[in-house]
């Protein structure tokens, strides 16, 4: 009796763990939600895109996208750069069937940086036109070389992450909300070693850092640190003139000054310039003294005008 029950116990003990072996067997056999290296040694292409900056989807190095999309929606994918790369995104985008398109569609192709400032293509088609009749086109956009430093004032490519938007420039009212599919592939070239200039490196990213400021308990009389490390500041530089500057009522002073040296000049100038009344210089020789007018209806005397009695 005793022996029956030790071996039903000893069997209810190993009933759960043979019950979970075939759960782990199956449970390893599933994919994972993650992408899974494939025998290349790259990540499997994923389906997923985003619709903003914020929800980009992010490409491991070598990993492709292909996705499907509305004609009309913003698509943002995202990668990583390092310095001395030449990053190229390359898209095919297949349109809807020419049977349910209305016109010709514009697609444009664009590449920011982490700072989200567009960054210029040097090569590549970065914007394409499908006519009415046409299945597929094809964009690619060639950033810059990224370098390892940069001026603050710059916009040139830096190491870190990069978004790549597809969209529709010019498309009929009537085509938007038509089922599109996008396939994406980026490639670099480059490394490291190529980065230029030589001995150049990133200290810090291009985004200024923000720091709390200090606060002190009310009634405290203890100063903050980052206080007591303060620079003092600069002391004025005095001159042989900065005493005449100087002072609150220095300013009447200096108006009433100018005020009279202003008056002094214009007296000046008014006696140099007028010539005094009743003289005439002695270059023209002095004046003539004049005669009295005859009066009305009486003859003229002899030499009077000059006439011939005048001496």
């Amino acid at each position: 009796m005793a022996t029956t029950i030790r071996t039903a116990l000893g069997a209810a003990a190993l009933a759960p763990l043979l019950l979970a072996l075939p759960a782990q067997a199956a449970s390893a056999a599933s994919p994972s939600a993650s992408p899974s290296p494939t025998a290349s040694g790259t990540a499997a292409p994923t389906s997923k895109v985003g619709t903003s900056f914020l929800t980009a989807t992010t490409l491991a190095p070598g990993q492709d996208a292909a996705a499907a999309a509305s004609t009309g929606d913003y698509l943002y994918w995202a990668f990583a750069a390092t310095e001395g790369q030449t990053p190229t995104a390359r898209l095919t985008v297949t349109l809807a069937p020419a049977a349910d398109r209305h016109g010709p569609q514009t697609w444009s192709v664009e590449v920011f940086d982490g700072l989200r400032r567009r960054q210029s293509c040097t090569a590549g088609t970065q914007n394409a036109t499908g006519e009415a009749t046409a299945t597929a086109l094809t964009l690619d956009c060639t950033l810059r070389q990224v370098r390892s430093w940069a001026e603050p004032w710059s916009g040139d490519p830096l190491p870190g992450t990069y978004y790549v938007r597809l969209s529709v420039t010019d498309v009929p009212q009537q085509d938007l909300g038509l089922a599109a599919s996008v396939q994406l592939h980026i490639a670099a070239k480059g490394g490291p070693d190529d980065a230029q200039p030589e001995g150049g490196s990133l200290k810090a990213p291009l985004v200024p850092p923000v720091n709390a400021g200090a606060t002190v308990a009310p009634g405290s009389t203890a100063v903050p640190a980052a206080a007591a490390r303060a620079a003092a500041p600069a002391e004025p530089v005095s001159h042989w003139y900065s005493g005449w500057f100087s002072g609150g009522n220095s300013r009447w002073f200096w108006t009433i000054g100018g005020g009279v040296l202003a008056a002094l000049a214009g007296v000046a100038g008014y006696t140099l310039t007028r010539h005094p009344r009743g003289r005439r210089p002695s270059r023209y020789g002095a004046v003539p003294p004049q005669g009295r007018a005859p009066q009305p209806g009486s003859a003229p005397q002899a030499g009077q005008y000059g006439g011939p009695g005048q001496g």
